[in-house]
């Protein structure tokens, strides 16, 4: 398959950021004590005199430079991943997958088949005009995939023959085209029987929705105290009510502050009434 070219810079960023960051510690490892002990060790007299004239210290510039290109990589890795996971986790419908650029729409759904268990290869070989935009790794199988953002335009029958072509070209064993909008007629039609699915916006959106981190169960709040009742209205004289206690039972209710020309009185719950 023909493939973008990628320098090692790139090649370490696109794999999960603990990897380069233990690269980075064994290459300093490496590079400051193993390149001396090596020509050291050596039963050539040419590399061995010439391990004599250089102490590690000659190495540890260029053990610091593989120890930085290492954990820059690493970091980002981390930035690059984690922005993949938030793009994932936003999506709440069909809208917010059609405001996304064709470059986000690429990464989400990279993000979507990765936690689906798939290797993912981003290939750099589609882009806004279509082409081949990620490969998916699984079970010993390949599979190509094209992502189309139109929102409007239904994706035609050309752009899955085209598709159908790449599959054999490069000894896939399945073709997914995934798109926002929908297929036409003709499109369908022509993939149906073949190793090539159609995976249109709601289709889409469900396998978003499917790998979603699954929300916390929210933290049930205690609840408030209750506010404190108003001093209700004595039901025999009408004036302002307030609490006493049964001096046997210690049981609280409203009694009349005019006590005791008026023994008017009234039960907590039913101040609530």
């Amino acid at each position: 398959m023909a493939k973008r070219k990628e320098g090692g810079f790139e090649l370490l960023a696109s794999m999960r950021w603990p990897v380069p960051l233990a690269l980075g510690i064994i290459g300093f490892v490496g590079v400051r004590y193993g390149i001396g002990w090596l020509f050291g060790s050596s039963q050539n007299i040419y590399i061995a005199g010439l391990a004599r004239q250089f102490s590690s210290d000659a190495f540890a510039p260029f053990a610091w430079l593989v120890l930085g290109l290492c954990w820059l990589a690493a970091l980002v890795s981390y930035i690059g991943r984690k922005g993949r996971r938030r793009l994932l986790e936003t999506q709440n419908g069909l809208d917010s997958l059609r405001a996304l650029s064709w470059r986000q729409i690429e990464l989400l759904v990279g993000e979507a088949f990765r936690r689906r268990g798939y290797a993912v290869e981003e290939t750099g070989q589609g882009g806004a005009d279509g082409g081949i935009d990620l490969v998916l790794r699984k079970d010993g199988k390949l599979t190509i995939v094209q992502c189309k953002r139109w929102k409007t335009q239904r994706v035609d029958v050309k752009v899955v023959r085209e598709m159908f072509g790449l599959l054999a070209h490069h000894q896939a064993s399945e073709v997914k085209i995934i798109a926002v909008g929908t297929y036409t007629a003709d499109a369908q039609r022509f993939a149906a029987g073949k190793p090539i699915e159609l995976i249109t916006g709601d289709t889409l959106l469900e396998m978003v929705r499917s790998v979603q981190t699954a929300p916390a169960n929210p933290v049930h709040q205690a609840s408030a105290p209750a506010a404190p009742e108003k001093n209700p209205p004595c039901p025999k004289c009408g004036k302002e009510m307030q609490l006493r206690a049964n001096r046997r039972t210690n049981e609280r209710f409203w009694g009349c502050t005019s006590y005791p020309s008026c023994r008017g009185t009234r039960q907590l719950a039913e101040s609530a009434l």
